[in-house]
């Protein structure tokens, strides 16, 4: 059976002006025959992904969600150039064309090329079985690849000015605040209680590497003859230089434990509940032996983690509640970021992950 990731047709109010696309294409790829075809790829909260064949040549072309109110979260130009930069080095798509002028989408936007892959998301697709060791193997690969990330040297590669370290966790921790209170539709307590827990708690930083900042099952493309094996990890758009324990921590944020209580199995975003599965800490525990990073203060790391997820969940249901999409899987996500904010901060009570 096949298991990879496939397209499908685009949702209302997210269409593309094909007439202006194939012109741009034609001009880009001269010499490629072939009629356009796009589909859009069902999944994704964030950046809209479309599958863009022309003729034999398969691309998938990313572009920022219609009605954001936070551009510099859908920097189509900073992610091509991080791809551009990290696909010869680590498992990533290799970037292709990159267009600037809104008049032919609305937005920018870029091309990369066609990663085939399977991608696990909160339940297995029917009929793929994966067994505890595959499942075992599995997640020790998605936390090797991750140190394996943290150990490039982004100098080297040409990422140098992607961000800037110094009081990284400090500036983090503020703006995912302001990003609360800009994106903010109801009342909830939790906030503020984690936000002054974060303020009170926050460690100093822990170096700096390149960090992905979204790495989880859903991101990453795996070989669909092996899928221990990772063929390629996807959405770079929040990459940048920082805290590696903070991209440990928003790992496991979204990694949900099969003994986590009902409310957290609601928030699972992959089959991280499969017997065999390596549990949270347990993927704490191998990262700090592949990388010898102290993570004796990963608590703080995972609540903050959840906290920003909270949030990042939260501006996409700011743009369903006012209007901008009509996009019905947004509609419960008040609701997910509520119970985000919740197990943030009963994390922060109990002082475990």
């Amino acid at each position: 059976m096949d298991f990879q990731d496939h397209a499908s047709v685009v949702r209302p109010g997210e269409e593309l002006d094909l007439a202006r696309l194939e012109s741009f294409l034609r001009t880009q790829l001269p010499g490629q025959a072939g009629a356009l075809a796009v589909r859009q790829f069902p999944s994704g909260h964030s950046n809209l992904t479309y599958a863009v064949d022309l003729g034999d040549r398969e691309m998938v072309l990313r572009r920022p969600p219609f009605g954001s109110k936070v551009k510099t979260a859908h920097d189509m130009g900073r992610e091509y150039n991080v791809l551009s930069k990290l696909h010869a080095v680590f498992p990533a798509p290799k970037p292709l064309v990159y267009c600037a002028d809104e008049s032919v989408l609305g937005a920018p936007f870029y091309l990369m090329e066609r990663v085939h892959g399977v991608i696990l998301r909160r339940n297995l697709t029917a009929g793929l079985e994966i067994p505890p060791q595959t499942a075992h193997q599995l997640s020790e690969s998605f936390i090797d690849n991750l140190a394996a990330l943290h150990g490039l040297d982004y100098t080297a590669i040409g990422l140098a000015d992607l961000g800037k370290p110094q009081g990284y966790l400090a500036r983090q921790v503020k703006g995912w605040i302001e990003r609360y209170h800009g994106s903010k539709t109801h009342d909830l307590a939790e906030v503020e209680q984690i936000s002054t827990w974060l303020a009170q708690r926050m460690p100093q930083n822990s170096g700096a590497t390149l960090v992905h900042n979204d790495y989880k099952y859903d991101n990453i493309a795996l070989d669909p003859a092996d899928i221990t094996k990772i063929k390629a990890v996807l959405d770079w758009e929040m990459c940048t230089l920082g805290d590696p324990l903070t991209d440990l921590g928003t790992a496991i944020a979204y990694w949900v434990d099969a003994e986590d209580p009902q409310e957290m199995q609601r928030l699972r975003w992959g089959p991280t509940i499969l017997p065999g599965t390596l549990k949270r800490a347990q993927l704490v525990e191998r990262y700090a032996e592949k990388t010898g990073r102290d993570v004796s203060q990963i608590v703080f790391y995972y609540v903050f983690a959840l906290f920003k997820v909270a949030v990042i969940i939260q501006q996409i249901y700011y743009r369903y509640h006012h209007g901008f999409t009509k996009d019905q899987r947004f509609a419960s996500l008040g609701e997910v970021a509520k119970l985000l904010f919740q197990a943030g901060l009963r994390a922060a009570e109990n002082d475990r992950i």
